[in-house]
């Protein structure tokens, strides 16, 4: 049986390093592909030939190669080694433990689990618009230029703008909010804001939107497919935390126990 894992050199920490990644991956007779900047992951999930597909990234590399695997009709393994992982957490893999992940691609218990889709990209957390797809925009553009304090100019801008609000349609309803969140099953809300997912098979997107920044009142409501409009032809989005612009209308839809993921067992 042929495991490959993909590894996203820019999202680990110090521990482990990528060569202890690497090896433990290696000792378990996975293969590791580690990424280099011109890699295109999608298309590199997509014609590896394996019997198993597995991401060492954070929540932004891991839909890429999700994606692949549900095409494929492969089981994917999920390695947490970004900075949030909350893909992870909410599947019950310990984001502190990257290397003991490794084992799901030897003794992984199979789970079927939902992903959402807006067009033909693929999400597992979420899809946001308004203030917090602005902060990430933003982010991505002082990285590229190599500002040390990105993260943190980018919120010190959006909390200036906390009073900005966006209109929207939502499946023909007209919503005025300064954020908009579609997400892979609902989350719990805790005081204010959005804690964890206590199922990712439930087959339902929840929409969630705000206003402001300091207390945010979510509302909220299910659908297996959801509509979005907004007055401009383009609209700044982060699909897992990642930046992308989609265009008008966007269409998210769930679908239900789409990807094989495998956990270690334990």
């Amino acid at each position: 049986m042929r495991c490959v894992l993909f590894v996203n050199p820019r999202s680990g920490g110090d521990e482990p390093t990528v060569e202890q990644l690497v090896d433990a991956a290696r000792a378990l007779d996975v293969e590791a592909h580690v990424l280099g900047r011109e890699d295109d992951l999608e298309e590199l999930a997509l014609r590896t030939e394996a019997d198993v597909l597995g991401m060492a990234g954070g929540d932004g590399s891991l839909g890429a190669v999700a994606k692949a695997a549900i095409e494929r009709d492969v089981p994917f393994v999920c390695i947490p080694w970004g900075t949030r992982n909350h893909f992870a957490g909410d599947v019950g893999v310990d984001p502190d433990e990257p290397l003991d992940a490794l084992r799901a691609f030897r003794d992984g218990a199979e789970r079927r689990i939902d992903v959402g889709r807006v067009r033909e990209t693929v999400f597992l957390n979420n899809v946001s618009l308004g203030m917090y797809a602005r902060l990430v925009h933003r982010r991505e553009r002082k990285r590229r230029r190599g500002e040390v304090f990105a993260r943190l100019r980018a919120l010190l801008i959006s909390l200036r703008e906390h009073r900005r609000r966006e209109r929207f349609l939502v499946d023909g309803q007209p919503l005025l909010a300064s954020v908009v969140l579609v997400a892979n099953n609902e989350y719990r809300l805790d005081l204010f804001s959005l804690g964890t997912r206590e199922r990712i098979d439930a087959g339902v997107l929840a929409v969630y939107a705000a206003s402001g920044v300091r207390r945010l009142r979510w509302t909220e409501r299910k659908a297996a497919e959801v509509r979005i409009e907004s007055q401009r032809g383009a609209v700044r989005a982060a699909v897992d935390g990642e930046p992308v612009t989609l265009e008008s209308p966007l269409e998210l839809r769930i679908e239900p126990q789409a990807l094989r993921l495998l956990v270690a067992r334990g």
